[in-house]
């Protein structure tokens, strides 16, 4: 730990000093404050540098069961430019063609797939400040859960910290909240020495009963990877899934992003 005493230290001839000394190195060294150093990243993570970059998003929907069942899929890669004027989104002649595409085919038929329209909707400026103003987020997400623990341990074969955080049922709108009756949410989040976080894991489970009769359950599960370019925290990845079912219906969905910075 940075300042910690080195009980090696050669004993000054002092007998005032060798006391003081010899009783710094029975006791045990004071636990760092991981999640003081964590708000200290984020505060200190907040950049404004310029950020070129690739985003590819990947979809993947099921609905229904049996032979009810309705599946599909999407993939697609764009640019995106932040800096002074803002957030710029750079869509390629490929996915432009695609989208117009599944446009013409859903004019004929409006029960046509269309991947592409399908991954188009997922990169809304607010999901995409998500993961380029990464430091800014997490700080959000810090004023929403409760911090319950802190521990070693090992990510990509190095000593961490692991923070766990429970996700409390307030984080609900009240409209959703008084159809839930059990709720259950954590928030892992392992980070390095000095507080920069690289890697969470968000799991949130529930169930309820809506207009009496109509019994439903969730689970949402989100795990990001996180890095740092100059001064700016990225999350790099993103993966959300999400399974519901209810009113003799289930969904399950997976999105995945992937962020690339290019200069």
């Amino acid at each position: 730990m940075q300042g910690a005493f080195n009980c090696r230290t050669r004993l000054l001839p002092v007998a005032a000093a060798s006391a003081a000394l010899l009783l710094a190195c029975a006791m045990p060294a004071q636990a760092a404050d991981g999640l003081s150093d964590l708000k200290a990243a984020l505060a200190r993570l907040q950049g404004t540098a310029p950020l070129k970059a690739a985003l590819e998003t990947k979809t993947w929907r099921r609905i229904g069961e049996g032979k009810e069942v309705e599946e599909s899929s999407g993939q697609a890669s764009i640019g995106l430019e932040e800096n002074g004027q803002g957030l710029q989104l750079i869509y390629g002649k490929d996915v432009l063609a695609r989208m117009d595409s599944e446009q013409r085919a859903q004019v004929k038929n409006p029960n046509a797939k269309a991947p592409t329209l399908s991954v188009a909707r997922e990169l809304s400026p607010i999901e995409l400040r998500t993961m380029t103003a990464a430091a800014a987020n997490l700080a959000r997400q810090l004023e929403r859960v409760t911090y319950k623990s802190e521990k070693t341990a090992v990510y990509n074969g190095n000593q961490v910290r692991q923070l766990t955080f429970s996700v409390p049922l307030e984080t609900l709108s009240d409209r959703d909240r008084k159809y839930i009756k059990d709720f259950d949410g954590t928030f892992d989040l392992w980070i390095a020495a000095d507080g920069t976080p690289l890697a969470s894991h968000t799991l949130v489970n529930g169930s309820g009963r809506a207009f009496v009769v109509v019994g439903f359950d969730f689970r949402q599960e989100e795990d990001a990877v996180y890095g740092v370019s100059g001064d700016r925290l990225l999350m790099l990845r993103r993966d959300s899934k999400r399974k519901q079912s209810g009113g003799g219906d289930k969904s399950d969905e997976r999105v995945v992003k992937t962020l690339q910075p290019t200069a």
